[in-house]
């Protein structure tokens, strides 16, 4: 494992994450919508999600999950060389959600925001990691923060009943001796109109497609990383998937024979957050002790665009 991985020594060191505190069952979406719980939980594994006051921005999301970061690495933000915000909803067209992030708190570092979709945090790392190995940056703050509330039409239940506000973030540093991450970016040659949201408007989404391309995505992905890095069950502490919808998961570890507890998903308590969901998912895995610190974890993102991009990273 080791030897596959060249050893350039980025690695994390920090992980947080933070959801709003207004809770929005499935009964809840029942009493406005013809869904029920039973439906809803059945066909996608979600009970609950968490929506955002009317007030708040995706960087006010972004900067709690960043803070519970910091915090964990033990480090200010003074100390952070870039911030990389990966986001569907920004709070702008400009300045970016990012440099917003950066004001708020107090951190002197260039910052940029990156879209690409439910891939944006997996794309983020990627290029977050490959800036690191040139030398240029030895502190990044790399953030995954949505707030679907704002472009959700709340009366179709093939959308309202998916999405859910939060963020996640971690911190990647340089660590001589650790290994450097893998990755793989990529997209499909057709299907970007599958899931779409007008810079002012609501989604759309043709949710069979996108399922579909789902389970397909995710069992290729996990195929083709372990694969080309050599890598066995016994190599990898945990694989964190986009948390779109429990089946998909379900699927795919199906077909691959993958034991589903080789599996971390909290869709059922926080919904598809979007950028933020696999942040989100691996700052819990450490809290919850089921991840740390050497251990190898893939990430895998896929959604809009159709994009997908998984990661091999290990925790520092």
């Amino acid at each position: 494992m080791q030897s596959a991985l060249n050893p350039n020594g980025v690695t994390i060191t920090g992980t947080g994450f933070y959801v709003p505190t207004s809770l929005l069952t499935n009964l809840d979406l029942a009493a406005s919508l013809d869904t029920s719980d039973e439906w809803i939980s059945q066909r996608t594994g979600i009970r609950q999600r968490y929506i955002a006051e009317a007030s708040a921005e995706t960087s006010d999301l972004a900067v709690m999950a960043a803070t519970d970061a910091l915090h964990r690495a033990q480090l200010s933000p003074e100390d952070v060389d870039l911030i990389v915000v990966a986001t569907s909803t920004p709070d702008y067209a400009f300045p970016s959600t990012a440099m917003l992030v950066k004001q708020k708190l107090g951190s002197r570092a260039p910052a940029f925001d990156l879209s690409a979709a439910c891939s944006g945090f997996v794309y983020a790392l990627s290029i977050s990691s490959d800036l690191m190995k040139s030398g240029a940056y030895h502190n990044v703050l790399v953030i995954g923060a949505d707030k679907f509330s704002k472009i959700m039409d709340w009366q179709n239940r093939n959308t309202a009943v998916l999405f859910g506000d939060g963020a996640g973030a971690v911190v990647l540093q340089s660590r001589p001796g650790a290994s450097s991450p893998f990755s793989l970016l990529g997209s499909e040659e057709r299907g970007a109109d599958t899931l779409i949201s007008p810079v002012t408007g609501q989604i759309t989404m043709h949710g069979r497609e996108v399922f579909k391309f789902g389970v397909r995505i995710l069992e290729s992905m996990l195929t083709k990383v372990m694969g080309e890095l050599e890598l066995s069950l016994e190599d990898i502490a945990l694989i964190i998937p986009h948390q779109a919808n429990v089946r998909i998961i379900e699927h795919a570890a199906d077909k691959m024979n993958i034991p589903m507890d080789k599996f971390f998903m909290n869709i059922e308590t926080y919904g598809n957050t979007s950028a933020a969901s696999i942040p989100i998912a691996l700052a819990e895995a450490v809290e919850q002790q089921r991840i740390q610190a050497g251990d190898i974890v893939v990430l895998a993102g896929f959604g809009a665009g159709l994009a997908w991009g998984v990661q091999v990273i290990q925790l520092g």
